[in-house]
């Protein structure tokens, strides 16, 4: 008799928070459905589904209507969160089929295709028939493999950035030939510089040999008395000073 007891108040328990939670749910529901009239009724509907559920946390209702008013807020991580909550609190495959695939639409409006994509996977388990579930795991597949494709594109360019980068940074072997070329220009204009220094001064005349003064006063002689015989000539005195001397020689 103590488990039928037992039993008796489990039962009665669940029956009283049946009542008060399905009460919050038919408020909720009644604001949700004037929600496109007025958006503030779809924060009156979620208060009374959080109510329910504060009085039955596992209330599969109140997680689905919870999640659609979360939806409707494109607050769609909360959304697909309930939604999934609520496919894990039944047996019944209709509801878990509904759920999955209101959790694939949260996600696939949050574009998280590969998460959405398992989402309606799930939901065709339970319902291989549905054919809108069909359609959006179809659209889910070509945006996820749009996706990847944006991103390869993406990654491809930034690897030509860095390959670009380097080249500018790296000298190219055309440039180290010509490095080598003007290495080989400035030596041979130096050897040029060098030789034409070096012919340079072997062409430049060679000193003469200075005079020996007893050559410099013959010299001198020589042209004193071409000009006494000039004079003789003339008839005109030669000037005593002469031509001058250099006496360090």
């Amino acid at each position: 008799m103590k488990y039928l007891i037992t039993i008796l108040v489990l039962m009665l328990n669940i029956s009283v928070h049946g009542q008060t939670d399905r009460a919050s749910i038919r408020e909720g529901n009644k604001f949700y459905d004037l929600g496109n009239k007025d958006t503030n009724n779809y924060n009156l509907a979620k208060s009374d589904y959080m109510k329910s559920l504060d009085k039955n946390p596992n209330s599969v209702e109140g997680n689905f209507n919870l999640g659609d008013v979360y939806y409707q807020q494109k607050k769609y991580d909360s959304a697909a969160s309930h939604f999934n909550a609520a496919a894990g609190m039944t047996t019944d495959k209709s509801l878990i089929s509904k759920a999955y695939h209101n959790m694939g639409d949260a996600l696939l409006k949050d574009k998280k295709y590969d998460e959405s994509i398992e989402a309606f996977k799930n939901s065709l388990k339970n319902n291989p028939k549905d054919e809108d579930t069909k359609y959006n795991l179809a659209y889910a597949q070509s945006m996820l493999q749009k996706q990847q494709q944006q991103q390869q594109n993406k990654d491809d360019k930034d690897k030509k950035g860095d390959k670009k980068e380097d080249k500018k940074q790296q000298p190219k072997e055309g440039d180290k030939k010509d490095d080598k070329k003007d290495d080989q220009k400035q030596q041979q204009q130096q050897s040029k510089e060098d030789k034409d220094k070096k012919e340079g001064k072997e062409a430049q005349p060679k000193e003469q040999k200075k005079m020996s003064k007893e050559e410099a006063e013959r010299m001198l002689q020589a042209l004193n008395n071409q000009e006494k015989d000039l004079q003789k000539k003339l008839g005109k005195k030669v000037p005593a000073s002469g031509v001058i001397i250099d006496k360090d020689w």
